[in-house]
């Protein structure tokens, strides 16, 4: 009896010492965890400029297709998608012999017209020196005629005499007539070949103009962004062959809500975020506002005048803030935020220094902060960097 006794003491001391070892145990697992190297602020609340945001796709404010003006063989492709030209750059040859051919016919006619032209001068010189000689002939005649008048009143010559004299007159002052005459005709033949000549220099002008045609150049300075034609493919007039947009000036066409329109103007200022070019930020103005409204959406296209960036492509998806007052806002880093799954929290660090998870609900971000709408409360200390090493219930050091 007492060994049993003395066996089930021995028992109960072991439960005993063993229960204590686990309550120790327990208490040494329930010690925090202390995580060192965590930045600490305080919420508080910051001024926050409200305003009203827009999405939109990044455009070039100009673009030109190129499209050939005369029927032909493409020869030769200068340039490619993505290649950079320049205003007045040659990129793309057609080949159009019928142009050089017009081009050899017109140089030919104008040879011809001014060789007509030489000829005609020396006619006129012929022309007039006859007609000189002619009236000198004539005043001759006029002279004896005038003095054998005058014998003939005083009758020293006969009647016969006279008539000769008169008719050697009449002779002078027909070639007289007929070197006018003559005169007048090379004069009409001049006007003629100067039509000639007017128009060889125009089949001239013409033909280089048609020429010209086989070379396409660039209009402006940009980048190539379509090609619908190859090498050895026909070209034919109105067709699109090249795509060219200006590269120094694009816009963000932001598509604004009826509602929100009328508090937008021309020239306004607007801050615009490209998500290609990252976080960062640069200023806008409003150049263009659409009159009419997407009957789909019920919302008007705002062109805003984006400064030069040489990163900026067509088709980038951007985003751009219309500033529309100022309000107080509880604002924290967006490195103090964690991600639990599709939960959004703060590390809380309460008296004692433990952290702890506290889900928050946010607002709008501005410059790497963010808005905190509901979850954390002003003069509260949370976790910024180094948060995302944290868990629950560890000792902040």
């Amino acid at each position: 009896m007492k060994s049993r006794m003395a066996l089930v003491a021995g028992l109960l001391l072991l439960t005993g010492l063993a229960s204590a070892c686990g309550k120790k145990q327990e208490v040494a697992a329930e010690k925090p965890v202390v995580v060192t190297g965590v930045k600490l602020e305080t919420a508080a609340l910051a001024p926050l400029e409200d305003f009203y945001e827009a999405t939109g796709t990044v455009k070039s404010r100009t673009t030109t297709t190129l499209s050939a003006r005369t029927m032909g063989t493409v020869v030769a492709l200068r340039v490619h998608e993505g290649d950079r030209v320049s205003a007045g750059q040659t990129v793309i040859e057609i080949d159009n012999r019928d142009a050089a051919a017009q081009l050899q016919k017109a140089q030919a006619g104008l040879l011809e017209a001014q060789a007509a032209q030489t000829e005609v001068e020396q006619s006129s010189n012929g022309a007039q020196a006859a007609k000189a000689a002619a009236e000198a002939n004539k005043r001759l005649a006029q002279a004896t005629f005038n003095r054998y008048q005058t014998l003939l009143e005083r009758k020293s010559v006969s009647a016969q005499e006279f008539d000769e004299v008169k008719a050697k007159l009449q002779i002078a002052e027909a070639e007289v007539e007929r070197a006018d005459k003559m005169l007048q005709m090379i004069a009409a033949k001049k006007a003629q070949v100067r039509a000639r000549i007017d128009q060889a220099r125009a089949d001239i002008t013409n033909a280089q103009v048609y020429a010209g045609y086989a070379r396409i150049t660039s209009p402006i300075t940009g980048i190539v962004i379509a090609k619908t034609v190859e090498v050895g493919s026909t070209a034919t007039p109105g067709a699109p062959l090249l795509t060219i947009e200006d590269s120094t000036r694009y816009r963000l066409e932001a598509a604004v809500e009826e509602s929100q329109l009328r508090r937008i103007r021309l020239r306004d200022a607007a801050r615009v975020q490209i998500d290609a070019l990252g976080n960062a930020e640069f200023d806008a103005t409003v150049g263009e506002i659409m009159p009419s409204a997407d009957p789909a959406s019920r919302s008007y296209t705002v062109k805003l005048d984006l400064p030069p960036q040489s990163l900026l492509r067509s088709g980038m998806y951007g985003t751009a803030r219309f500033a529309s007052g100022q309000r107080q806002a509880l604002l924290i880093p967006q490195a103090a935020l964690v991600q639990r799954g599709q939960l959004t929290g703060v590390f809380v660090i309460d008296k004692e220094n433990v952290a702890r998870l506290r889900l928050v609900k946010t607002g709008k971000t501005v410059g790497g902060q963010i808005e905190i709408l509901s979850g954390l409360q002003e003069g509260e200390r949370f976790a910024t960097e180094g948060a995302a090493k944290l868990n629950d219930g560890n000792r902040v050091q």
